[in-house]
């Protein structure tokens, strides 16, 4: 397996791994997405695993966030913005090597801490991160109450 920095060449598999991840939004609008963040690369990372035949087996994105993430003490804080690794590459140390290249890259940026985040029935990530040595910091619940015009 191999890690590389996503690039523009990569997109047509960069946008179907991130479909697969984010499945509400269309292809197009990942392809959109992807064009922007090449454009503003600054405080972005964006690495693909390829297997030994060339195979987009996964993919992590991450950004320096210079605001409060929630849980950290410092800042800018390194926030693992997105990891998906197809399912059948799961389990074989996919993701312990996508996270790896985000911590160096994070690391090189000067962050002291690598924050992410999962939804509260996303049992499968929550023990994913657990097994990467994430420590959970917090549960929330965000509420809204629509006003009347």
């Amino acid at each position: 397996m191999k890690i590389a920095s996503a690039t523009a060449a990569d997109i047509a598999d960069w946008a179907s791994l991130r479909q697969a991840l984010w499945p509400s939004h269309g292809t197009e609008w990942h392809r959109a997405d992807i064009e922007k963040m090449l454009a503003s690369a600054d405080d972005k990372a964006n690495f693909i695993a390829w297997t030994d035949t060339g195979v987009a087996a996964g993919l992590a994105e991450a950004a320096l966030r210079h605001d409060y993430v929630n849980g950290c003490k410092t800042s800018p804080v390194a926030f693992l913005e997105g990891i998906y690794v197809d399912p059948q590459h799961r389990r074989s140390g996919v993701a312990r090597l996508l996270v790896a290249a985000v911590e160096a890259w994070a690391q090189s940026q000067g962050a002291k801490e690598l924050a992410s985040d999962a939804g509260l029935k996303n049992i499968e990530s929550h023990d994913m991160h657990t097994a990467l040595g994430f420590e959970e910091t917090q549960r929330v619940v965000f509420f809204r109450k629509l006003l009347a015009p």
